[in-house]
């Protein structure tokens, strides 16, 4: 089974994090407000070495398979989004060139 991120073992919940993605995320049912969001499950980098750690976040960039991103995370990650009501705890944020 694939390890995913847990925020409690970096002693904080607000990061900053770099990923890689390597998959959509399909979800017919899910909470009004996350309608018409992209989600993508992104693989952690930690000091420059790619993870077996995951983590599920909504795209605000247009990020595709394979790019590395920047995402943030906590509460404070849906101030990332146009609706700061959505219920999210890790946004893609920027796409790493």
């Amino acid at each position: 089974p694939s390890k995913h991120w847990d925020a409690n073992r970096y002693g904080r919940t607000k990061l900053m994090l770099i990923g890689k993605v390597t998959g959509t995320i399909v979800s017919t049912r899910k909470c009004e407000s996350l309608i018409g969001s992209k989600f993508l499950e992104v693989q952690l980098i930690h000091n420059g070495v790619e993870s077996d750690s995951y983590i599920i976040a909504i795209d605000s960039v247009g990020a595709g398979i394979g790019e590395r991103v920047l995402l943030t995370t906590g509460s404070g990650a849906r101030l990332a989004l146009r609706d700061t009501n959505m219920p999210t705890d890790a946004v893609i944020v920027g796409i790493v060139d």
